[in-house]
């Protein structure tokens, strides 16, 4: 990768931050326009919904006031989003695509951000993980407890916060060579890589009714039962006959 392009990233990184804020934050509005909230609701929950994750991480790392709180841009983009959702109504086969690859990109590097920002902290692997997802998907899970559902990401969806996982590990492996620009790149393609391939391809994790053992490394598809459960189950059922 040639140096122009190394030193273009850090603004390209920046650009798809914000698209993630304006995105998540008209996903806020949309719900807030399902519920019927008035303005204020449409605002808080666009807030929540684009921000949540990251003040999370900045407040569990106790390293200063939230990104979110001091750059006045986050805030506004957050607000956009949720002006936006509440003048149009969004929905349609469009905006579901548009949302489905943006947010994937997003993910990557939201996850990315959040996991080096606790190695720069002197936190260790599993922490820097664990703020890497909390960053990605965290605004989105204190946004579905605010209006009373259960967190998409606790399961029946296709994978998101397991994208989280592997991208925020592909920035730390690189960070931990000295390579942080080159692991955001990579983690925003992990993340986008995976999470738009669950999507089209349905997977999922397996839930604890169709688990065996010895298929607990499976992903299920839509039906909720992949080819190595249904070998599974084939097995069962020739030793229970015996």
């Amino acid at each position: 990768m040639t140096d122009h392009v190394v030193e273009a990233l850090p603004g390209i990184f920046r650009l798809i931050d914000l698209v993630g804020v304006l995105l998540n934050g008209v996903l806020g509005g949309i719900i807030a326009r399902r519920k019927r909230f008035d303005l204020v609701g449409f605002a808080i929950l666009a807030i929540t919904s684009a921000l949540g994750g990251g003040m999370l991480r900045d407040i569990m790392l106790q390293a200063g006031p939230p990104v979110a709180l001091t750059d006045p841009l986050y805030l506004a983009t957050a607000l956009l989003g949720a002006v936006v959702a509440f003048l149009l109504p969004l929905g349609g086969r469009w905006w579901t695509r548009l949302y489905v690859v943006g947010d994937a990109l997003v993910l990557g590097c939201w996850a990315a951000t959040g996991a080096t920002k606790a190695l720069s902290e002197g936190l260790g692997l599993l922490p820097a993980v664990l703020l890497g997802v909390m960053t990605a998907v965290g605004g989105g899970m204190i946004r579905d407890v605010v209006v009373g559902d259960v967190p998409t990401i606790f399961g029946g969806n296709t994978l998101y916060a397991t994208s989280a996982v592997f991208a925020s590990l592909a920035a730390i492996g690189l960070a931990d060579v000295g390579q942080n620009t080159v692991g955001m790149l990579v983690a925003i393609i992990v993340g986008a890589g995976l999470s738009i391939a669950a999507r089209w391809r349905g997977w999922r994790l397996p839930d604890a009714s169709s688990v065996r053992l010895g298929s607990w490394w499976s992903i299920t598809r839509r039906d909720g039962r992949g080819e190595a459960q249904k070998r599974v189950d084939r097995w069962w059922q020739r030793r229970l006959r015996r």
